[in-house]
């Protein structure tokens, strides 16, 4: 595996060492502290591509200054291990300076230099509680897509609105990269895998997956509904909130938002058929009183 760290060494690889006709290129951005579920995205892409590309940045725009980017955790010894095992062919990790010349203030109106912003599907949700969070991460992929120019992407369902976000991006922005989603990863009692669960103690890493729980309720309600008597909207919000009201009541979990909403643009609907491609997605609070830390988790099911 090379490893490179500035954007000329991936331009000289990409247009001087390999030979790219009848070739793909697949790509896996990444901020690191990668677990099982960044391996699936790159077994995907190392089967179906000829090189596969792994990039490692925690990228600054799309922490708020409240947030943690500095204990944001950086593993990167352990990740080139198992990027190794995988047999990646490139791992770009560059510093933010390389990615960022004019240099990246966590203070929006102190930054510099050209971003990129998908208004409208990027403005509910993550983006109503992280107003920043999408252009900071539509800006950063833009850049990898030019310097990777890969013919694939791959990206986890468990960030569905970036998914979404992004898949915009590059229809509207005619970017020469197809989109591919991968489902989530969960682990045995079905929490999704995430590298902020490395903050929860194993106490509360189990009452976590109460979350899922919760979706899936909603999404029992769905299948069991027919296309003359669909479901209604609060009945799918009573389901999911009865699993989680012991936990809320606690206060052990604070809720964030519950979504149910079309697919496509995330405009929340009122009632559901069991043909409708609707996704029921949650941001959830977990307060851990055994660490101590209060870990924001998301997670949604796609029906």
């Amino acid at each position: 595996m090379k490893v490179f760290h500035t954007v000329q060494e991936v331009v000289d690889w990409r247009t001087n060492t390999i030979d790219r006709r009848g070739k793909t290129i697949g790509f896996v951005p990444t901020m690191g502290c990668l677990h099982n579920g960044h391996a699936t995205l790159i077994k995907k892409s190392v089967e179906a591509n000829d090189y596969t590309v792994v990039s490692i940045f925690v990228n600054p725009s799309q922490f708020a200054p409240t947030e943690d980017l500095d204990q944001y955790p950086r593993t990167l010894k352990e990740d080139m291990a198992l990027l190794e095992s995988l047999n990646v062919d490139v791992l770009f990790a560059p510093s933010a300076n390389e990615m960022y010349p004019q240099g990246i203030p966590l203070d929006v109106t102190k930054q510099r230099g050209p971003f990129v912003s998908v208004l409208g599907v990027s403005e509910m949700l993550e983006g109503k509680t992280r107003p920043n969070f999408f252009r900071g991460v539509t800006t950063v992929v833009t850049k990898l897509f030019n310097i990777v120019m890969a013919d694939n992407a791959y990206f986890g369902q468990k960030d569905i609105q970036q998914f979404i976000v992004l898949n915009v991006m590059v229809n509207e922005l005619f970017v020469n990269t197809k989109l591919t989603m991968v489902p989530i990863v969960r682990n045995d009692k079905g929490l999704a895998l995430s590298s902020r669960n490395k903050y929860l103690s194993p106490e509360y890493l189990e009452i976590s997956s109460n979350i899922y729980r919760g979706l899936s309720a909603a999404s029992s309600l769905i299948t069991q509904a027919t296309e003359s008597q669909p479901v209604n909207r609060d009945a799918l919000l009573a389901s999911i909130k009865s699993v989680w009201a012991p936990f809320t009541e606690s206060g052990d979990f604070n809720i964030d938002y519950i979504s149910i909403a079309d697919f496509n643009t995330l405009h929340e609907v009122e009632q559901v058929k069991p043909s409708d491609k609707v996704v029921i997605s949650c941001a959830v609070n977990v307060h851990d009183k055994i660490s101590e830390n209060t870990v924001r988790l998301i997670d949604n099911v796609v029906m």
